[in-house]
């Protein structure tokens, strides 16, 4: 929404009116009670968003999510699953994430040991280049795995032909 009234260059004092045009159902009956229990005439966009959170981004929410961010890891997921997820979560805790540095520091120990181990030794310091690397290496371990299985069936291949000659 802060994107459109961006866009739109929406005065503050409109913010809070246009946002709420928009509520249907459920929250739009949420907004009309607390509206009315506000006590000054009008609420400031800062105000109504502050009420939203409180209402539908409690505390506790905001807690899960942030041990979720923190326990993050790469686990079974490609690199660019990974980084969806953390991207994802990264926007709901912005203060692990408000340094460059500090976000790709936080990405690089989420990821698998044997990528980390690859771009750790980079020494990278921007969330862009440590993810870029990562997607690297995954690409070259991928590749090392593929061009492996195809030397084995080679030799299984060549051993099977060893086999049947001795068999005669």
């Amino acid at each position: 929404m802060e994107k459109a009234f961006t866009l739109t260059q929406v005065s503050d004092d409109l913010k809070t009116d246009c946002a709420s045009y928009f509520l249907k159902g459920e929250a739009n009956y949420w907004w009309e009670s607390t509206r009315v229990l506000e006590r000054e005439g009008h609420v400031s966009s800062t105000r109504f968003t502050e009420l939203s959170l409180e209402k539908y981004f409690p505390d506790y929410l905001q807690n899960q999510l942030e041990v979720e961010f923190l326990e993050l890891k790469q686990d079974e997921r490609s690199v660019l699953e990974y980084q969806a997820k953390f991207t994802e979560l990264a926007r709901l805790v912005p203060e692990y994430v408000s340094a460059e540095t500090q976000k790709a520091k936080r990405f690089q120990q989420g990821l698998k040991f044997e990528i980390r181990s690859g771009v750790v030794a980079l020494q990278l310091k921007t969330y862009p280049s440590v993810f870029q690397a990562a997607l690297a290496i995954e690409s070259d371990q991928k590749l090392t795995i593929k061009e492996n299985s195809v030397k084995k069936r080679k030799c299984e291949g060549v051993i099977n032909m060893a086999d049947q000659g001795e068999s005669r």
